[in-house]
């Protein structure tokens, strides 16, 4: 097992969206903590987007999942383990593109994360819920953007303890063939189960194509805007 701690890579911008973005989700958290069992699998259920229901509801139904599943999580691990990541290689990946391409592209890493697991498992009665989607999508602009950068992990293998600096091209690889194994693995099983690989592959694909699309626009911007100061 290893967890990411911390990277090497120097803000470019203060992430007022990726805290922005954490606080929202554990605002979320609060709230449906507070709920009962009942009315908790009713909110998942609703804010969730569940595959085998999709036009179910009207379009507003169909439409407002894939953006309020993003906010939703399982427990509060599943909601820790999100916001770790997020907060390590998101505000980065904020400094690069700004702040409010920043939101488009996390929206729509999470939106293509969830259609991409729609796509490979229609059939399912299971909510997708979590910002797992959205954030695979920044690691996989991470990967692009930093791959040089060092990721402090903290490793875990028994009696093996240790903290240890990794470039993030073989932290963020690994984390990838972890996915895709993973996934593939649930189509030659034909399992359905807690975790949305295709989801985490989709995300982390649209997050490098995104990447391309949203950066040179932003390396324009700011070129423009050093070039009006002379």
């Amino acid at each position: 097992m290893f967890i990411p701690l911390k990277d090497s890579t120097l803000r470019i911008r203060p992430p007022f969206i990726t805290v922005g973005i954490i606080s929202i989700n554990f605002v979320v958290y609060i709230y449906q903590s507070s709920l009962s069992p009942v009315d908790q699998r009713t909110w998942i259920y609703t804010t969730g987007v569940v595959a085998d229901q999709l036009f179910d509801h009207g379009i507003i139904g169909f439409i407002s999942p894939f953006f309020t599943s993003l906010f939703i999580h399982g427990g509060f691990l599943h909601l820790a383990g999100n916001m770790l990541y997020l907060w390590i290689f998101g505000n980065n990946i904020e400094g690069t593109l700004g702040h409010g391409k920043f939101i488009l592209f996390y929206l729509l890493s999470g939106i293509i994360a969830t259609l991409c697991q729609i796509l490979l498992t229609p059939q399912s009665n299971l909510p997708i819920i979590g910002a797992s989607g959205a954030i695979s999508g920044i690691l996989g602009a991470y990967l692009i953007r930093y791959p040089r950068a060092r990721i402090q992990i903290f490793i875990w293998l028994f009696i093996f303890i240790r903290r240890i600096w990794i470039p993030a091209a073989y932290v963020l690889g690994f984390w990838f063939l972890i996915q895709l194994s993973n996934g593939l693995g649930a189509i030659t099983f034909r399992q359905q189960g807690g975790v949305a690989w295709f989801a985490h592959i989709g995300g982390f694909l649209a997050g490098i194509a995104l990447l391309f699309i949203l950066e040179p626009y932003e390396r324009k911007r700011i070129w423009k805007r050093l070039n009006q100061n002379y």
